[in-house]
């Protein structure tokens, strides 16, 4: 592994932050900046939990401590989606698409953390 670009959860979350950017625009208007602006800003700290934890991956705490930042950072963007579903139906089918990719990736980034506890040299 040369790069955090070479992290399998690295590039899902990235692939799905686009996604859920492009995504976030078709809110309303008066929600760009509310509602929108907290889900693209919890789907981009996903990915940047990851660079982070990575650049500081000699220190497995630290990587330990930002994949959880990154974890957390997934269910506070399903909590966003499941949001925009409730607030704008029309926009419901897209928003539960995206929460299911974020609970898969949710789902790797637990197992990701786990690998890093048993198995990660320093």
């Amino acid at each position: 592994m040369q790069s955090y670009k070479d992290l399998e959860v690295y590039r899902k979350a990235f692939k799905l932050f686009v996604e859920t950017h492009t995504f976030s625009l078709e809110l309303p208007k008066y929600e760009l900046y509310e509602l929108g602006s907290q889900l693209r800003r919890s789907a981009d700290s996903i990915i940047s939990n990851i660079v982070e934890g990575y650049g500081r991956r000699v220190y497995k705490a630290d990587f330990i401590k930002f994949l959880v930042y990154s974890h957390a950072s997934n269910l506070e963007t399903i909590n966003h989606l499941e949001k925009i579903q409730m607030l704008y139906p029309g926009l419901e089918n897209k928003a539960k698409s995206l929460a299911r990719e974020y609970d898969i990736l949710g789902a790797q980034i637990f197992k990701f953390i786990e690998f890093v506890k048993r198995d990660w040299r320093t």
